[in-house]
């Protein structure tokens, strides 16, 4: 089993940044925080972006690629989003989430994951 513990959301003006964290704890050995989805009140969960931990390749839905970027930190199996020049329109609570057994491909697909954080708010105002 694997924890995984979101942090680093708040309320910030649209052009502002934030900096997004997910630590795992328990049997980190195995298990890979990969993915960021989020969800807005009303709508559906949506992918935001992945990180392959075998390539380092990256991937980003459009509306967010050129303003975040995902990075991890293997030694403390950490993962990371840095959201630069915010949009109220980014406003959601977002998750981070493992697929075990850990595999490469298909990551916008959510229910791929199997393992999920318990969310941070991030809010965006105009």
């Amino acid at each position: 089993q694997v924890q995984l513990v979101e942090s680093g959301g708040g309320l910030v003006q649209a052009g502002g940044s934030l900096r997004l964290s997910c630590a795992a704890s328990g049997r980190t050995s195995s298990y890979f925080p990969m993915g960021w989805f989020r969800q807005a009140p009303g709508k559906e969960r949506e992918f935001v972006a992945a990180i392959s931990w075998s390539t380092g390749y990256t991937y980003y839905t459009d509306s967010v690629k050129g303003r975040f970027t995902i990075s991890k930190d293997n030694a403390e199996n950490t993962l990371y989003l840095q959201m630069n020049s915010l949009k109220p329109e980014d406003t959601a609570v977002y998750y981070c989430a493992v697929r075990f057994p850990y595999s490469d491909g298909n990551y916008g697909a959510s229910d791929t994951y199997n393992y999920w954080g318990q969310g941070t708010q991030v809010t965006v105002s105009s």
